[in-house]
């Protein structure tokens, strides 16, 4: 983005500038921009985390980001809600910077230059995701709205997601129509890329609802593997190694002796020690303590269960029965759950 600023945009709306200035302003142009992609993110986040909506991560990119949150909106309104923050906060920084525009122009023209680039900017990302395509923010709100007449999550998303993928088939044919009859491959091919990213995260999106909706009213015990012995934390890494990897290919052990844990040790963590080290490096040298590791319960529900392993970043977490350890529940379990339950449907 700052390359494109210092080296066409800003010189050709402004050829009086100096090449140090055009430079100078893009970069400070890009900074303020990406804060802005940031604040739209944030506003999702902060309606999210009002509704007890915990948020994972932001990830931003040119036209927005993704404010990653941990479960979906229990209502339409909290969804709509969620959804139209982001855009409301493009919308008034697009106005503020606009504001600024009109008061500096004829007065400071970097100032101008900056804040007129700016406002515009905002303006197209508040418009761009308020496209009703799913899941754009604007298809959150139709989402939203469907959700709201059908009373029916899984039916609305399914619908907001054949839109979603219209407006993405919509905006690869304006992208080849661009290219090749009016000439311009590289507009061309930039609208054509939009239209595949739109198709593509509206059908991964679907996916990921439809896989919440297969896993509901699943509790950890049904799902969770028994085989879970404690491994004696004296034990050296190379022994661990050559006599549970080795032969079982696990990657997830419980550290302790008796029915007492003390930790667990992924083969992360044995990555860690150096092969010449191995033999006298203990396991207990290297577990993450029991205090520190994230836990479910064998009456918890599943998504509850996903929900905490997505939060803390983990693939497998142990199963707990009051203190003692009765299981652990892994990634590679809900896998293999779900492609049972999709071969079972096939077959019907």
């Amino acid at each position: 983005m700052t390359s494109i600023l210092g080296r066409d945009y800003f010189p050709s709306e402004y050829p009086e500038w100096n090449a140090a200035q055009n430079w100078g302003i893009a970069i400070l142009t890009s900074v303020i921009f990406f804060a802005s992609v940031l604040a739209h993110e944030l506003g999702h986040s902060v309606v999210a985390l009002r509704n007890n909506i915990g948020v994972k991560s932001i990830t931003l990119f040119v036209f927005g980001g993704v404010a990653q949150i941990t479960s979906e909106p229990p209502k339409p309104k909290i969804e709509a809600l969620i959804a139209i923050a982001g855009p409301l906060v493009s919308l008034s920084l697009g106005g503020i910077f606009l504001g600024i525009f009109f008061a500096a122009d004829g007065k400071n023209d970097s100032i101008a230059g900056l804040a007129y680039y700016l406002g515009s900017i905002n303006l197209m990302v508040a418009v761009f995701n308020m496209i009703p395509g799913f899941p754009l923010d604007g298809g959150r709100v139709f989402r939203a709205i469907v959700w709201a007449v059908k009373g029916n999550f899984i039916s609305a998303t399914k619908f907001a997601t054949t839109a979603g993928r219209g407006v993405g088939y919509l905006f690869i044919l304006a992208g080849i129509v661009q290219a090749f009859f009016y000439d311009n491959l590289s507009s061309g091919l930039w609208i054509a890329f939009i239209g595949w990213f739109l198709e593509n995260a509206a059908s991964q999106s679907y996916a990921q609802v439809a896989i919440r909706e297969a896993l509901k009213g699943i509790y950890v015990r049904e799902v969770m593997s028994n085989d879970a012995p404690l491994i004696l934390k004296r034990i050296d890494v190379q022994t661990l190694i050559d006599s549970y990897i080795t032969y079982t290919g696990k990657r997830f052990f419980l550290i302790g002796e008796g029915e007492k844990w003390e930790g667990v040790v992924s083969l992360q963590d044995i990555r860690k020690v150096p092969r010449e080290k191995r033999r006298e490096t203990r396991v207990g040298d290297i577990m993450v303590p029991a205090a520190k590791v994230v836990t479910v319960k064998q009456s918890d529900e599943l998504l509850k269960a996903i929900e905490t392993m997505d939060t803390a970043d983990v693939n497998q977490v142990p199963v707990l029965e009051g203190e003692r350890v009765i299981g652990v529940l892994s990634r590679e379990n809900i896998v293999r759950l779900l492609r049972s339950r999709a071969e079972l449907k096939s077959a019907a």
